[in-house]
């Protein structure tokens, strides 16, 4: 058995190319777990409950093939004072400014009595690979839910959807960022060779 020494540096004593090597390498670094996305789950969970929006689960796959995307199943039926809250909740996010109204104006055109439930279909999981279907709630209900109008809904929680599957690779893209990146390796006080091409745990 041989015992070797190394000379144990922290990230801002390396050289601008080793730091460049360790950030190459630490890249997923805040993201190789289960569980990175939460924050942005519960978020939308809490948003969807402004809108009237019930969401039981969140799938998504990213970022960068064909197919990725983010769908949620659930239900949706209308939630008073749901453009107020959002305004109050999110006031700079036009999007959600925009669903918000939008599923409001439907609802008022139709007697506040739409609902739907929303189903995962198919082997992806962007926001086409759901199943979306509105009825008209009480007596007659089903007479309120003309084509428009169901694709006027089923429009409205697909942009969710969108908006879901866009706040998550936001998440993604700070999380593997230099900024990030760096913090956590200071944070946790990971050491490195002087090349930065291994990293020791002190």
């Amino acid at each position: 058995m041989r015992t070797v020494e190394t000379d144990v540096y922290e990230f801002d004593e390396l050289s601008l190319v080793a730091r460049g090597e360790v950030l190459q390498a630490a890249r997923e670094i805040n993201v190789d777990f289960d569980g990175w996305w939460d924050d942005v789950f519960d978020d939308a969970k809490t948003i969807g409950g402004i809108l009237g929006i019930e969401i039981r689960d969140i799938y998504f796959s990213g970022f960068a093939s064909q197919g990725d995307g983010a769908c949620f199943v659930g239900r949706y039926a209308y939630e008073a004072g749901s453009v107020k809250e959002i305004l109050e909740y999110a006031p700079v996010d036009g999007k959600l400014h925009r669903i918000a109204k939008g599923l409001y104006e439907v609802q008022r055109r139709n007697f506040y009595r739409l609902s739907a439930t929303v189903k995962h279909s198919g082997h992806y999981y962007h926001k086409f690979c759901t199943d979306i279907s509105v009825y008209g709630d009480g007596r007659n209900g089903k007479d309120l839910v003309t084509q428009t109008v169901e694709a006027r809904v089923t429009e409205l929680l697909r942009d969710f959807m969108q908006w879901i599957y866009d706040k998550l690779e936001e998440e993604y893209e700070y999380l593997t960022s230099d900024e990030a990146v760096i913090e956590t390796l200071r944070a946790n006080e990971y050491g490195f060779t002087v090349d930065g091409s291994r990293c020791v745990y002190v």
